[in-house]
């Protein structure tokens, strides 16, 4: 392996193209350029726009890139090599290539034997001319051409001759990277490092002769890994996308890749003072994609810096580095306490303090408050997924807790018609200092009507609520044993511009459930509101 800790290493996105044939992911013009400008501000070297010759939505994209303004970023257009038999001239791709006017242009090439003779129908020489014209013709075109040697791993283990022999057609006709691709996303580190190694050696040199670059996708779970040890290997250019999204299952997540070349690597990617941008970076991609964030992604997951046995979290509010292997802030995230029935003091002292709680009041120190949430969650709660609901148990067992409204009752009914949708009403009484408010309102459920009319009861008091939304609702059986008659624990995730807070109910009694949930949800807005 080569040393590479004063080599910088080329950050090239392909979340905008290759992200894109992930199941469930799609982007408009117009989104991928929101996109491309957000990692253009974080320093990302390369965006990769898509494929011009194969799509409209790509075509509009790079003529929005053509009036839009790029600080940081070479936007690229990707394509293929000339279709066999005709000149680079007469190939429709190539030209659209061109047409969308980007600094830098990525074709690929079949480096596969395999692909070239039983896929494509083609002969191996024949193959070779199409990469060698098509580089020199972009390059005519005074374009930065980056070759990506797709399928080159499993190509060269089938035909090692063959596979460096592509390389070379690249080479010799002036591209500017040439990226070593594991398309199936099957290779192992160590074999990463023998085909480079080997390779290198083929090209005639001790050292690379050009630039290298590494493009893996993750069907064995190895895309960082194997990044990681083509960097090692040599590697200049890292291709992967934003969370990792991509094809099957994936490619490189840049998200890990990015911290742990400049964190645990010491190499230079984007610029260090924005790798606290990593952590909205990729929340923004997974809203723009409209995917749910994984919470347990390194780096930037919500779970990253999680802890939940009191025993770590009692080591880490003495020492950090006890259970967590960088400062979350480095790359924009943050510790977390979880609390559960897992939870020992220590979860409950770091929370409290979190929320500016005192703890000692009516007898509830942190250990009887651990024993209590212990209790709940074994009568159903889950408190590790319900930090509002947290927040006022605590006050409420240490006399802290100051309802802004109180219900006085509530009475819901469902009507369903043959042949139509079943519609809920609900009428809700509550109380506010000494003033009564009584409302009704209709839902598609039972649940809705019973937001909407605890909404328009409080609006008169709290016009705030207005900047309230329910984000997410989920309902989950605590023990199916007991059939229709089990409990059931409901867990509703709201949200303000500010912040985002959980709450959960758990009851026999589905609504009761849902009720204890939004009580608890609009009490934590309300109380955040009046402070």
């Amino acid at each position: 392996m080569e040393a590479t800790s004063n080599v910088p290493v080329v950050i090239y996105d392909t979340t905008l193209r290759d992200g894109t044939q992930g199941e469930n992911i799609a982007f408009s013009a117009e989104e991928k350029l929101t996109i491309a400008k957000r990692l253009d501000a974080v320093g990302i070297h390369y965006v990769e726009g898509g494929w011009p010759g194969s799509n409209r939505r790509d075509i509009d994209f790079f003529k929005l890139c053509q009036t839009a303004r790029f600080e940081q970023t070479k936007i690229t257009a990707f394509g293929a090599t000339r279709k066999p038999e005709i000149t680079p001239e007469a190939d429709h791709n190539l030209q659209m290539l061109i047409a969308a006017q980007t600094p830098a242009v990525a074709i690929f090439g079949k480096t596969w034997d395999l692909h070239v003779t039983k896929v494509m129908d083609n002969s191996l020489n024949e193959n070779l001319t199409m990469i060698a014209e098509s580089v020199k013709w972009l390059k005519g075109h005074d374009k930065e051409v980056i070759y990506d040697a797709e399928h080159f791993f499993d190509g060269y283990k089938d035909n090692p001759a063959y596979a460096v022999r592509t390389l070379q057609a690249a080479l010799e006709n002036g591209a500017d990277f040439l990226v070593l691709c594991d398309t199936n996303g099957g290779t192992l580190p160590f074999e990463i490092e023998t085909i480079m190694d080997a390779v290198k050696t083929a090209l005639g040199n001790d050292h690379w002769p050009a630039p290298m670059g590494i493009h893996c996708h993750n069907d064995a779970g190895m895309a960082a890994a194997n990044s990681i040890t083509a960097v090692k290997c040599g590697a200049q250019m890292v291709q992967g996308t934003i969370n990792g999204y991509g094809e099957r299952c994936g490619n490189a997540d840049l998200t890990t890749l990015i911290p742990v070349l400049s964190l645990k690597m010491g190499i230079s990617t984007i610029a260090s003072h924005r790798l606290n941008q990593i952590r909205q970076l990729s929340r923004f991609v997974s809203e723009t994609a409209n995917l749910v964030p994984r919470n347990d992604r390194p780096f930037v997951g919500k779970s990253a810096f999680a802890h939940k046995g009191g025993i770590h979290v009692s080591a880490v509010r003495k020492e950090t580095r006890a259970y967590e292997h960088i400062d979350p802030e480095m790359v924009g995230n943050w510790r977390r306490v979880l609390i559960s029935d897992l939870s020992g003091k220590s979860n409950i002292e770091y929370q409290a303090e979190q929320m500016n709680l005192e703890l000692g009041g009516n007898g509830y120190d942190s250990r009887k408050i651990a024993a209590t949430v212990k209790e709940l969650e074994a009568a159903g709660y889950q408190f590790d997924v319900a930090d509002g609901s947290f927040k006022i148990l605590v006050q409420k067992l240490t006399k802290q807790y100051r309802p802004l409204f109180a219900l006085e009752s509530y009475r819901i009914s469902m009507e369903k018609d043959k042949g139509f949708d079943g519609y809920a009403h609900a009428t809700i009484k509550i109380s506010v200092g000494d003033r009564h408010e009584i409302t009704a309102a209709e839902g598609k459920g039972p649940v809705g009507a019973l937001d909407n009319a605890l909404r328009k009861a409080l609006i008169n008091f709290y016009p705030e609520i207005n900047q309230m939304n329910l984000v997410d609702f989920k309902v989950r059986v605590v023990d199916g044993r007991d059939g229709t008659a089990a409990k059931v624990r409901v867990h509703i995730q709201s949200r303000d511009q500010d912040e985002i807070w959980n709450t959960i109910g758990v009851s026999h009694d589905i609504i009761e459930a849902s009720w204890q949930a939004l009580e608890d949800s609009f009490q934590y807005k309300l109380a955040k509101s009046t402070r």
